[in-house]
């Protein structure tokens, strides 16, 4: 990989890690559901007008708006009001494990010796993080694993559905998500109106930094990249993102660095490794070099 190629990578998992630390500043000043729905309608302003969906791909993209603009993005922006930044972002790599028994289930894909490793390696990195104080409580434990399950159903959604741009597709999905996640805040949530009229820099930046850094400008930058390399030589970099939100979390939240959490989020992370160097295998000869493809799956930043 050319040197200019690497720190654009590094400079992807750096907006990708900073963008769980501006969502926790921005939740000190709006609730989290009002962020979820100004996000998408920032990320869809910017980009339906210059995009277009058939109508073979309109069904794809209201169940993704379900699954990943309701269900993973909701979720996860409701339990990092009450979890660690850190924290959070680790159990939300668990969305790869999950992704993997769902392929099994309804894809019928035959899992292998070493993705069943990574997963209990990964879940077993969850076990040891509840022996700590790190683990959020209850509530907060089960919106994050849902948020990673909304986005294991997602990659299924995405891997049997048509194809579409990740763009359009990031687009289309969070203006049909408006509804259902704006919905929800006036159901769950009070006051709006006077939140978005007190917020200052910590709100409406994370707002921002959330739509057009993180899903726009990263994200256009991770398919550029996908274009010239192999998902063998980015994947296992991308795994650097949650090791750099719990660094993040400590230098600018004050987050603990407990052992536990060191060593949860290791096992954690080699999991989904171990999961991961099972999918980039070589290809036969003669066959299609499927990792030189671009990935169609959308972010988990």
């Amino acid at each position: 990989m050319p040197l200019r190629d690497f720190y654009l990578v590094l400079t992807v998992i750096l907006i990708w890690a900073f963008n769980n630390i501006m969502i926790k500043l921005g939740l000190a000043e709006m609730p989290p559901l009002l962020m979820t729905t100004l996000r998408f309608a920032l990320v869809a302003m910017l980009i339906v007008p210059f995009t277009r969906i058939t109508h073979v791909q309109l069904p794809l993209v209201l169940k993704l708006a379900a699954s990943f603009g309701l269900m993973h993005f909701g979720f996860l922006f409701i339990g990092l009001n009450y979890a660690e930044a850190g924290t959070g972002a680790l159990l939300v790599q668990l969305g790869t494990p999950f992704a993997t028994i769902l392929a099994a289930i309804f894809l019928k894909e035959r899992l292998r010796l070493k993705p069943v490793i990574g997963m209990l390696v990964s879940f077993s990195g969850v076990v040891v993080l509840a022996g700590g104080p790190t683990l959020p409580g209850p509530l907060a434990l089960t919106l994050l694993l849902l948020s990673a399950l909304g986005w294991a159903i997602t990659n299924l959604l995405v891997k049997t559905g048509p194809e579409i741009e990740p763009l359009t597709m990031a687009g289309w999905l969070s203006m049909f998500a408006i509804p259902l996640v704006g919905t929800g805040s006036l159901l769950f949530e009070q006051q709006q109106w006077t939140a978005m009229m007190q917020a200052g820099w910590r709100g409406w930046g994370a707002v921002i930094y959330s739509a057009v850094m993180s899903s726009i400008i990263a994200y256009g930058l991770w398919n550029t990249l996908l274009r010239r390399h192999s998902v063998a030589r980015l994947i296992p970099l991308s795994l650097l993102t949650p090791l750099v939100v719990v660094l993040l979390g400590v230098l600018m939240l004050g987050e603990s660095m407990a052992l536990n959490k060191l060593i949860g989020g290791a096992l954690v992370v080699g999991g989904i490794a171990i999961i991961n160097v099972r999918r980039l295998r070589k290809p036969p000869v003669g066959a299609a070099p499927e990792d030189n493809a671009p990935t169609r799956l959308p972010e988990q930043k």
